[in-house]
């Protein structure tokens, strides 16, 4: 099976991934889980721009068999939805094929009860859907590479049945970006963990230990200041650092 995760890690950045037949093979991070799923019970579907986020919103998830769905494309996560009920949805509003805010309009058309979450990886709520009522929790990338805790707090929100608009979404500030300097080896281990690698998957590329390879990240994310894996890419991104 692991061969099989690193085909799809190969795969061109534009392509769709289906990632749901192969959650029992992923690995936890143990880097700060980003979601808490034990107030959920019910399924839950991910659908991301890019594989990186993919993986890492499917291994940061505590309890993976509730995941009935991980794709990067609007129309194969709208199939995964109308087999059965889901509790919950996380998307971004950028996907390699769809759009993320059409996404949730149409999942809540099809599932009354179901509870959206959208990262914006463009730090807006587009104008046409600003006022929906079907959009009850928006995160902005910038707040997720500034703080991982508004990510939990629209999680927690929309179980609640509350509205979430994170930090830099109400007051229309984005928060301050610092880029610091990286060795030529910190750039190298940030463009793999891009690719959606693990630590494991890095020390084959870069022929070390595993052991090693995790010094490597952790020494990483000090240079950049963030706290997990999904932080540093994006701010690798931010910061043109890796290539979106």
């Amino acid at each position: 099976m692991g061969a099989v995760l690193d085909r799809l890690c190969r795969l061109d950045p534009g392509q769709c991934m289906d990632l749901t037949p192969f959650l029992d093979s992923l690995e936890g991070y143990r880097l700060d889980d980003l979601l808490l799923s034990t107030c959920i019970s019910g399924r839950v579907a991910f659908a991301m721009k890019g594989r990186f986020l993919l993986r890492s919103f499917c291994e940061s998830f505590q309890d993976r068999t509730l995941i009935g769905c991980a794709v990067t494309d609007e129309a194969s996560c709208l199939e995964y939805l109308a087999k059965e009920p889901y509790e919950l949805l996380i998307c971004t509003d950028h996907l390699e094929s769809g759009n993320g805010f059409e996404l949730a309009r149409k999942a809540r058309q099809a599932q009354g009860s179901l509870k959206v979450v959208v990262l914006a990886l463009g730090d807006v709520i587009p104008a046409e859907y600003a006022e929906a009522p079907w959009l009850e929790a928006v995160v902005a990338e910038a707040d997720v590479v500034d703080d991982q805790r508004p990510l939990q707090a629209a999680v927690m929100a929309v179980i609640g049945h509350h509205v979430y608009r994170s930090p830099s979404l109400r007051t229309g500030r984005l928060p301050y970006l610092s880029c610091p300097r990286l060795t030529p080896r910190e750039y190298e281990v940030l463009d793999l963990l891009a690719s959606g690698l693990s630590d494991r998957d890095i020390a084959r590329k870069l022929m070390v230990s595993e052991e090693t390879a995790r010094t490597y990240t952790k020494r990483l994310l000090q240079t950049l200041g963030v706290n997990n894996r999904l932080q540093a890419v994006l701010k690798g991104m931010r910061c043109g650092m890796v290539l979106r």
